[in-house]
């Protein structure tokens, strides 16, 4: 057997020529340079951060912002946002259920109030946490806690009003979403004013919940019905379909869901297309901690790649996204008041 050695690169035969005459000496002095002026840079001095102080204004400090990478995708969904709903275009939002426990509720509730979104569609836990939160100001367990004597999300009052909810939906043929939201809003709940789904019910915008059976704590009660929630979930994804087939020139944010809400959108844009709408120039937006595989391929590049233009924009929620409605406020200030503001009862 010839001998081998090892090397950066893998085994290689003792004593074989893979790559050539080795280079033992290198003449430096015949490197060539060019002047800075003829090379092509980057960033230049405009694009620089700006200092601000404790008395500056929102737009003057969005405006002191480095003008690259994420602070430029920033300012520039915010601009494709205001764009499209100074249009009449649609602008969804989809969502898990973690930027409520993160608190981001009143916000996304005061812009579904002003007309920015008019489209919410969500996965089955945030239902949950937009329930509880309306109903006692609180969410949220200590999983590990419950899971070591089986209680962990046997709330009563959750299964029982979200349960009740889904049969109710199934059987007047309504989607989950429309009737949690005017249950919720229609109920005596103290802090309903802080619920998505009540706020979407109000301002009379489409609010959608697409189920995965058996991920939610739920459809651990003996309340649950099955067949229940996925008729009024099937209907709900059905309305999120009529809603993307409407979507050229609109905008779709994905807040915080890795895989429910990318795979949805993904099929309800593609079923809209199979049924001869013609969807396309829009633009889409992944807004997460961490990048994933789903909503990079679902959300940010293959929707787009007929005229569209996607984003993606790592954070946490709760610094990310107020940070985008704040941005958007700064967009709409000083502009007609001609942007579609969403009916409120």
């Amino acid at each position: 057997m010839r001998n081998r050695e090892r090397s950066e690169y893998g085994t290689v035969s003792a004593g074989r020529d893979v790559s050539g005459p080795l280079l033992t000496k290198l003449d430096v002095s015949r490197a060539r340079t060019w002047n800075l002026a003829s090379l092509s840079r980057k960033i230049g001095r405009k694009q620089l951060a700006r200092s601000v102080d404790g008395k500056s204004s929102l737009r003057e400090f969005f405006s002191a912002l480095p003008d690259v990478l994420a602070a430029h995708d920033l300012l520039e969904l915010a601009r494709s946002i205001v764009k499209a709903r100074s249009a009449g275009r649609p602008c969804l939002l989809m969502m898990g259920a973690h930027p409520l426990k993160v608190g981001l509720g009143p916000l996304i509730c005061a812009l579904i109030r002003d007309g920015i979104f008019n489209g919410l569609a969500t996965n089955g836990a945030a239902i949950i946490h937009d329930f509880e939160l309306a109903f006692a100001g609180r969410t949220s367990e200590d999983v590990a806690a419950g899971l070591a004597d089986g209680s962990f999300g046997m709330a009563e009052e959750t299964g029982s009003f979200l349960n009740s909810a889904a049969k109710a939906a199934a059987r007047e043929g309504n989607g989950l979403g429309e009737t949690v939201g005017r249950q919720l809003a229609s109920g005596n709940f103290k802090y309903s004013h802080e619920s998505i789904f009540a706020c979407a019910y109000q301002a009379g915008i489409p609010a959608t919940v697409h189920v995965t059976l058996g991920a939610d704590i739920i459809h651990m009660h003996p309340s649950v019905d099955g067949a229940a929630i996925g008729a009024a979930s099937m209907t709900d994804f059905h309305r999120m379909v009529a809603l993307v087939a409407r979507l050229s020139r609109g905008v779709v944010v994905n807040l915080g869901s890795a895989v429910v809400m990318p795979e949805v959108f993904l099929k309800a844009l593609n079923l809209a297309r199979n049924l001869g709408f013609r969807v396309s120039g829009f633009t889409t937006a992944d807004l997460d901690f961490v990048r994933q595989y789903r909503p990079r391929l679902n959300v940010v590049e293959r929707p787009t790649r007929d005229g569209g233009r996607g984003f993606a924009l790592t954070g946490h929620h709760e610094i990310m996204f107020p940070l985008l409605a704040a941005a958007i406020r700064v967009q709409l200030h000083g502009r007609s008041p001609s942007m579609p503001r969403n009916r409120v009862a």
